[in-house]
C-alpha cells in the first residue's frame, strides 16, 4: 500500500473508492481501531476541503487524548447524520484516515463510484456490539487515541499551530485562558455549580428555527446541583460566554450516542443552538484546537424564547 500524503488545512481531498477504503479495514470494518461507518459510505468519490489535522481530542470523562499515528484528519462540514445508528442526534464531526483520502488538484476530473463496490464495503462495515450497544466513531474512541501527557500537550498545541489548524495570536489566547482558569480554581473553584439535591426540569418544546437567549449566569446556577450537573448534563465553563445572547435554535436532542460505550442515552427538554460548539480551549491547556468540535448540548430551563436575535 502506498503511504498517504500528509494532509493539511485547505487541501482539496476526495474520499476513495469504496474498494480502495475496503482495502485498509479489519475485521471490524476500522483501521487501527477507527471505525469507517455506513454514513461515510455516500461519500464516496465527493470531494471536500480538510479542517484541521486532528491533534487533541476530548473523550467524555477522560481526560485530553490523541489520535496514535497522527494521520487523522476532518473535513469542512462532514458530520455524521446518525442515519445508520438508529437517529443518534450527536452529530459528530467525522474523523478520517488519510489512508481514506487522496490529495487532488481543482481541475481534476472527479471519480466514478461503483455501486456493486459500495455494496462490497457495507457489508463489511459494523453497527453494533451486542443488543445494547452501539459500534461508531465515538464508542471507540478511548480504543483508537491515546492520553496526552503534560508535555504531549504542549507538543500537540504547538504541532497544530504548524499544521495551520491556529493562529499564533489564537495560540497565546488558548494559553491566556489556561493561566486564567488555572488561578480562577486556586480562588474560587473549578467551575460554576448550584446547591441543589434535586435539579428542575423545564420543558418550552423548542423547535429549530426559534430564538432563544440564554439565561444570566446567576438564573442558571439555580438550575445546578454541586457537580455542576442538571439532571446529569453538565453546564460547562465555556457556556457560560453565551449567557444574556441570543441564538437560534438548531435542532431537539432525543438521543445521542455516548462516548466510549456506545450506549444510546435518551435526552428530555435539551437542544443544541446554532454557533454553539464545544470550547475545549476553556478545559485545559493543550486543548485548543480540538477537532471534534461537539455540539453544545442546552437544557431548555437554562433559555428563554426571543423573537429575534435583536430584541429586548
Amino acid at each position: 500500500m502506498n503511504q498517504p500524503t500528509r494532509l493539511y488545512r485547505g487541501d482539496l481531498v476526495e474520499v476513495k473508492a469504496p474498494d480502495e477504503i475496503l482495502q485498509t479495514l479489519d475485521a471490524d470494518g476500522a483501521l487501527d481501531h477507527l471505525p469507517f461507518m455506513p454514513e461515510m459510505l455516500q461519500l464516496c468519490g465527493r470531494r471536500f476541503r480538510v479542517s484541521r489535522r486532528t491533534f487533541p481530542v476530548c473523550v467524555t470523562a477522560s481526560s485530553p487524548r490523541e489520535f496514535r499515528g497522527d494521520d487523522v484528519v476532518t473535513l469542512d462540514g462532514v458530520r455524521c447524520s446518525g442515519a445508520a445508528h438508529d437517529g443518534c442526534q450527536k452529530a459528530c464531526m467525522i474523523f478520517w484516515r488519510e489512508a481514506w483520502l487522496r490529495k487532488v488538484e481543482d481541475m481534476a476530473a472527479q471519480s466514478q463510484v461503483d455501486l456493486r463496490s459500495m455494496d462490497r464495503l457495507r457489508t463489511r462495515l459494523k453497527v453494533s456490539n451486542g443488543a445494547k450497544a452501539y459500534y461508531c466513531q465515538a464508542s471507540e474512541l478511548l480504543k483508537a487515541t491515546d492520553l496526552l501527557s503534560r508535555w504531549r500537550k504542549l507538543g500537540r498545541l504547538l504541532g497544530g499551530l504548524r499544521a495551520g489548524n491556529f493562529t499564533l495570536l489564537q495560540t497565546a489566547q488558548y494559553i491566556s485562558i489556561w493561566l486564567f482558569l488555572k488561578a480562577r480554581r486556586v480562588l474560587v473553584g473549578a467551575h460554576e455549580h448550584g446547591t441543589r439535591e434535586s435539579t428542575p426540569v423545564e420543558s418550552l418544546n423548542l423547535q429549530p428555527g426559534e430564538w432563544v437567549e440564554v439565561k444570566p449566569m446567576q438564573s442558571i446556577i439555580a438550575t445546578l446541583d454541586e457537580h455542576g450537573l442538571n439532571r446529569g448534563l453538565w453546564f460547562s465553563p465555556d457556556m457560560h460566554r453565551l449567557c444574556g445572547l441570543r441564538r437560534q435554535v438548531k435542532g431537539r436532542l432525543d438521543k445521542i450516542i455516548l462516548d466510549g460505550t456506545g450506549q444510546m442515552r435518551q435526552l428530555r427538554n435539551t437542544v443544541c443552538l446554532e454557533d454553539s460548539t464545544c470550547g475545549c480551549c476553556y478545559m485545559g491547556f493543550g486543548m485548543g484546537g480540538c477537532s471534534r468540535c461537539e455540539l453544545t448540548y442546552w437544557r431548555e430551563i437554562w433559555l428563554r424564547r426571543s423573537n429575534g436575535p435583536g430584541d429586548r
